[in-house]
């Protein structure tokens, strides 16, 4: 195990950062995979996150390095940099400081930050052993109501998931006897070859197991898997939009070995009738009649939390933006409210009576030439238009 004393230690000190490497900080060779990558990232990102490590300067410290570290090495491009040329030829290579999450993965951070089932969560892994006929995590998508996911909530799941058939091992034949596929040799591959080059794909007769069944199992009619119900509940946290994605540990697919994969929920939230929502940003359309507009008045206006006072400013046009911070959603990466941006639907009268005609027209005299801004401005275009049909 890496000593995380010693990485920031040799982070903090400038004659000595180049010998602390990233591969080192995560625990990771330097041909490892982008799935062992990130695997190491969760496992330590996890370990030293400050929300498991309150007011641990040490673990923020430990945090913010291997942040720094997956970034370059889940980045091909940087980590091929990197693995020529070190940090120094990092620089100028748009690489984010320390603490910020650059170009880490969203679900890697939604995994980090989301509360999961009834409160508790982690980090799932891709568990896949190469005799599993499925993948242990599977993905559900969950519709939310607009106020469910501005304010979170707990939800039911009705939900299936797949168990390894115990009488075939999982295997999907019969007393669970399987044989090496004769067409690939058991490798699960095969190679190709076109004009001087030569590939490998997978079996296409066994697809890619490396195994062939002779007598399928009665039990599962040869899937190697059953399907089970279950009912879970969810905690939905405060702010989630669509896309967003929560990952709850042991809720998915059970292998061969007992094991259950990660069921990784995926939020569809409803549109609402008045509200519209822009990330942690509302929006609300309010109608103004044209007079309250003239005279500036306060009126009332609806928040995601009760009511707000709107003071008019006299002459307010159409469109016209009037933003209230704080008053939006709650961000649910940093906690943060956004703004209520209240835009004004100028209403005028479809229809008039008599008295108000009679009223509006006095009105109009009383502001004299103001009132018809048009004749001075186009006077100029209707002498323009005169001298074209002169002789």
């Amino acid at each position: 195990m890496v000593e995380f004393a010693k990485i920031i230690a040799l982070f903090q000190g400038e004659n000595q950062m180049t010998e602390m490497c990233y591969y080192e900080v995560l625990e990771v060779s330097k041909d490892c995979s982008g799935a062992e990558l990130k695997k190491a990232y969760r496992k330590l990102a996890m370990k030293f996150h400050p929300d498991r490590n309150p007011d641990d300067k040490e673990a923020e410290d430990n945090f913010k390095v291997v942040n720094e570290a997956y970034q370059v090495l889940s980045d091909e491009e940087k980590r091929s940099i990197y693995d020529r040329y070190g940090k120094e030829g990092l620089e100028g290579q748009g690489m984010g400081g320390r603490g910020g999450f650059g170009g880490s993965n969203m679900d890697d951070i939604m995994d980090m930050f989301n509360s999961m089932f009834n409160g508790g969560g982690g980090f799932g892994q891709s568990r896949r052993d190469p005799n599993q006929k499925y993948a242990l995590d599977f993905e559900i998508e969950i519709p939310l109501e607009f106020h469910e996911a501005v304010f979170g909530c707990k939800k039911e799941v009705d939900m299936t998931y797949k168990t390894s058939c115990e009488p075939c091992d999982g295997t999907g034949a019969k007393d669970a006897k399987v044989e090496n596929c004769e067409y690939c040799g058991g490798q699960g591959q095969v190679l190709m070859r076109q004009g001087p080059m030569q590939f490998a794909q997978t079996c296409p007769k066994c697809q890619g197991q490396g195994k062939t069944i002779k007598e399928a199992c009665g039990s599962c009619s040869g899937k190697g898997f059953n399907v089970e119900e279950d009912t879970v509940t969810i905690t939905v946290p405060a702010g989630v939009d669509s896309g967003n994605r929560l990952r709850a540990q042991g809720y998915g697919n059970e292998g061969r070995n007992n094991q259950r994969g990660d069921l990784i929920i995926t939020f569809a939230v409803k549109e609402d009738e008045n509200f519209v929502r822009n990330g942690p940003d509302i929006y609300i359309e309010v109608p103004v009649f044209f007079t309250q507009s003239i005279l500036g008045e306060t009126i009332t206006i609806p928040t995601l939390d009760g009511e707000i006072d709107l003071e008019l400013k006299v002459g307010t046009i159409d469109k016209e933006q009037y933003v209230f911070p704080g008053e939006g959603v709650v961000d649910v990466h940093s906690g943060r409210k956004g703004r209520l941006i209240a835009q004004i639907q100028l209403i005028l009268p479809k229809k008039i009576n008599d008295e108000q005609k009679e009223l509006l027209e006095k009105l109009q005299e009383s502001y004299g030439v103001e009132s018809r801004p048009h004749k001075s401005t186009l006077d100029s275009a209707f002498d323009r238009v005169k001298s074209w049909f002169k002789s």
